[in-house]
């Protein structure tokens, strides 16, 4: 999958695994999971790590092409049509995640 392959090459500390009945990715915490409910999208959940943490309050990411969607101050989420987009998208998605996870 596309999209995984672009998460686990972000960075070497990245593993991976199933949390919250999908998969998962993590460093020191976790802060990724596959939305797999989506039928006719891919779609990612990003959070810093599985419990609610009022510190990350006020963290920015740099998004210059708009692929997060803010769902509260701690997760958002990033969604892609297909495959296909995922690639062509790969370099802005990388750069979101290696910010995301210096922030976990």
């Amino acid at each position: 999958m596309a999209l995984r392959e672009t998460i686990l090459a972000a960075d070497r500390r990245i593993g991976e695994g199933i949390k919250w009945n999908a998969p998962s990715f993590r460093t020191s915490e976790d802060f990724a999971t596959f939305h797999l409910r989506a039928r006719d999208k891919v779609q990612l959940i990003l959070h810093f790590g599985a419990k609610k943490r009022a510190d990350v309050a006020g963290v920015t990411i740099d998004d210059p092409e708009s692929l997060l969607t803010w769902l509260a101050p701690d997760r958002a989420t990033v969604t892609f049509r297909d495959a296909d987009e995922v690639r062509q998208r790969s370099a802005a998605m990388t750069a979101i995640l290696r910010q995301w996870i210096e922030r976990v």
